[in-house]
């Protein structure tokens, strides 16, 4: 076998740290990660599994000083050989160890190639390698809980708990229909259909669901929406603990979204200062004024901003987006607290002081409660991705096909199909134009 072969399968990656203080992790894949940790460390491979101290030497130079492991394969996390040093993170150390690694013929990894090769390997379904960049990707406890969850397989199980369970409904139909002539149990199309209909309610649970997975992975979208000088930016940077949005008392001094995002009670939150609501006086206004709106459209809470000496005429155009849902704030609350106005109705209001922090630690707590109302989920596997949710629907849409399908090979056919597209998810069929989409969001050495 030639041996560009092996070159070219052989790759390396750098984990973390080069260029800055701390540790750089090398990982090598392939069949010449075993050689290059030998010819480097001027030794046999150490036992699998087992850090070893080792001084890395090449070309009579010292690289580095630092620990060396040994995972062959299949038993590795690519199912390859794979060989891992954990050196000083300065930008030296990390020029010098990828110089040798390409003369001895590795290449640097293409950004999730290592999670792609497990995937070929079959150590990972595609749910369990997007769950890894989302982890990578956490900044919330939350997230994190979701992609461990994730990881772990609870949306592989459940997916192919469903799967399994329409190939074996969709061969109790295709029974009826090649052996009609025989002798079969009864009962084998009631308990198909029972099954169809059992796995259909299933999905359109999990579908029902207002995005929490999604929306986990993203962000909690709360807009800041007021009239001009009402004390939005203030109240923004004060949350933000720092000059985040420009403050002037000029009104129309925000023009475009401001946006900061928050850790509140492990759950990601993104706060989005919006320009005043009022009729614009020229082009650019007026375009932020339709961006504020826009938001407000789109956002997961409002918090509707007033002013303390405005609340007996509020403004008409801040009234029009008040919901039930909506959080409404009554800012410049400095001295005392003013009585709830009548047009807020059940509609949840506060009292703050953008200029001194009073009424802060209420709002805070008010958000957090409100991001894990809207994100935590009870328990189930959540929906992390839109991909996940347009294969369930195209299952769900056969499904109730099937169920009314007027011939048993139709019926079979939608069942087929529905049991395909769930394979797609956790990549058992027919995903391979997907797969350079999918890993080319992955960071470099993962």
């Amino acid at each position: 076998m030639p041996t560009v072969t092996f070159l070219q399968d052989s790759i390396y990656a750098l984990a973390s740290g080069a260029g800055r203080a701390g540790v750089a992790v090398f990982r090598l894949s392939g069949p010449l990660a075993g050689p290059a940790l030998a010819a480097l460390t001027g030794q046999a491979v150490p036992p699998p599994r087992q850090a070893v101290y080792r001084r890395l030497v090449w070309q009579g130079e010292v690289i580095d000083h630092g620990l060396a492991l040994w995972f062959p394969g299949p038993a590795s996390f690519t199912g390859e050989d794979v060989a891992e040093f954990q050196l000083h993170g300065g930008r030296a150390v990390a020029q010098a160890l990828a110089t040798a690694l390409t003369a001895l013929g590795l290449r640097p990894a293409e950004p999730g190639e290592f999670s792609r090769r497990a995937f070929d390997a079959g150590k990972l379904d595609l749910t369990q390698a997007e769950a890894i960049a989302d982890l990578v990707a956490a900044e919330t406890a939350a997230q994190r809980r979701q992609a461990l969850r994730q990881m772990d397989g609870a949306l592989l199980r459940l997916y192919e708990d469903w799967r399994g369970r329409l190939l074996r409904a969709q061969a109790h139909v295709e029974a009826g229909i090649d052996f009609s002539d025989e002798d079969l149990p009864g009962g084998l199309d009631d308990g198909a259909r029972r099954a169809l209909q059992a796995v259909a309610a299933e999905m359109a649970a999990h579908l029902a669901d207002s995005h929490r997975g999604e929306r986990l992975r993203d962000g909690l979208h709360v807009a800041i929406l007021g009239a001009p000088n009402v004390g939005k930016s203030s109240l923004l940077n004060r949350i933000a603990g720092r000059e985040a949005a420009i403050v002037s008392g000029t009104a129309g001094t925000t023009r475009d979204i401001i946006e900061v995002h928050l850790d509140l009670g492990g759950y990601p939150v993104v706060l989005a200062d919006t320009a005043g609501l009022r009729e614009a006086a020229e082009a650019v206004e007026e375009e932020g004024v339709r961006r504020a709106l826009d938001r407000a459209d789109r956002a997961d809470l409002k918090v509707l901003v007033f002013a303390v000496e405005a609340l007996d005429d509020p403004d008409a155009a801040v009234l029009a987006l008040l919901d039930k849902d909506s959080l409404v704030l009554i800012n410049k609350c400095d001295a005392a607290a003013p009585a709830r106005p009548a047009w807020a109705g059940e509609t949840e209001t506060l009292t703050v002081s953008a200029r001194t922090g009073l009424g802060l630690d209420a709002l805070m707590a008010a958000l957090t409660e409100r991001a894990a109302r809207a994100l935590e989920s009870d328990g189930a596997p959540a929906l992390t991705r839109e991909r996940h949710r347009r294969a369930i629907e195209e299952a769900l849409a056969c499904l109730r096909q099937a169920a009314t399908a007027g011939l048993p090979e139709l019926a079979a056919e939608d069942v087929r199909l529905a049991a395909r597209a769930l394979g797609r998810i956790t990549g058992r069929v027919d995903v391979e134009e997907m797969l350079d989409v999918i890993f080319r969001e992955f960071c470099i050495g993962k």
